[in-house]
């Protein structure tokens, strides 16, 4: 495992040299493509009160796809799956921020009802709006105490409050949200009686809660159609392969059977892009 690991490291540091010494430009585009990956992970990051410093994200950037392409290539010593697990890694650290993002989105979105209730309850009880968000993020949880915190840390640096609204509506892309804020500018700007279109709202958005959990429910079986069917070929191939290593030789060697294979990945690609369409169903 050792030598593997030595054969990796001097063969990667060789091509890595090569490259950077005789392709100047596919290093400083490679150079560009990262640091961009890092600038973009920063902001998901700042945008979810997660202070990561960019020599860390950069770090993290570039010792995840070498791990990757390592340990592939230990566990296979092939090189073509180390380049593969490899390219995987550069792109995983912001596949997890983005998992991260919508867990956070979610949450928010589920707190959304009670702190609905909470503003509705303080402008009842003769509070001004911003009073009213006050009380509301002293009561209520992370991310919302959070997101809405930070509303009125730039209302009071002067930002007008529909412009600080407006930019949460961007950070968190919740649909219930943009229904609030939209209610509250158009409360603001017409007169009308706010508590009673919130609480409107939040009658709203608990009946669409109850009927996309249903939805969910129903569709339960497809989605879990789909995840059997994407990891059954997978599970067949791996238990035959530790079975007869050479089972598949013949198709391998043979034009028309690695036409075969690709067409059959092809194929299953597809159904299970099929099945998590049809699995969605928008309420």
């Amino acid at each position: 495992m050792l030598l593997r690991l030595a054969i990796f490291a001097s063969v990667f540091g060789s091509v890595g040299l090569l490259s950077w010494a005789y392709c100047p430009l596919g290093a400083h585009k490679l150079n560009r493509y990262q640091s961009k990956l890092v600038r973009r992970s920063a902001k998901r990051l700042d945008n979810m009160f997660i202070k990561v410093s960019s020599k860390k994200l950069l770090l993290i950037h570039t010792v995840v796809p070498l791990c990757l392409g390592g340990l592939g290539f230990l566990l296979s010593s092939s090189m073509l799956v180390a380049v593969v697990l490899g390219a995987f890694g550069l792109v995983l650290p912001t596949i997890v921020i983005k998992r991260l993002a919508a867990r956070r989105r979610a949450t928010f979105q589920n707190q959304l009802v009670d702190g609905l209730m909470i503003l509705t309850s303080s402008l009842k009880g003769g509070l001004s709006l911003l009073q009213s968000i006050e009380a509301m993020v002293e009561e209520m949880p992370e991310p919302l105490s959070q997101e809405f915190s930070l509303v009125l840390r730039e209302n009071k640096l002067g930002i007008p409050l529909d412009e600080s609204l407006e930019k949460l509506n961007k950070r968190m892309q919740v649909e219930e949200l943009n229904l609030v804020i939209t209610a509250i500018s158009v409360a603001r700007e017409t007169g009308g009686n706010l508590p009673k279109i919130l609480n409107q709202l939040v009658h709203t958005i608990r009946e669409r809660n109850k009927i996309l959990g249903k939805v969910k429910t129903l569709t339960t079986q497809g989605r879990l159609q789909g995840t059997i069917m994407g990891l059954l070929p997978i599970a067949f191939v791996m238990l035959v392969y530790s079975m007869n290593p050479n089972f598949f030789d013949t198709m391998l060697q043979q034009d028309l059977g690695k036409f075969l294979i690709g067409y059959a990945v092809f194929s299953q690609i597809l159904g299970i892009l099929f099945i998590k369409k049809f699995s969605k169903v928008e309420v």
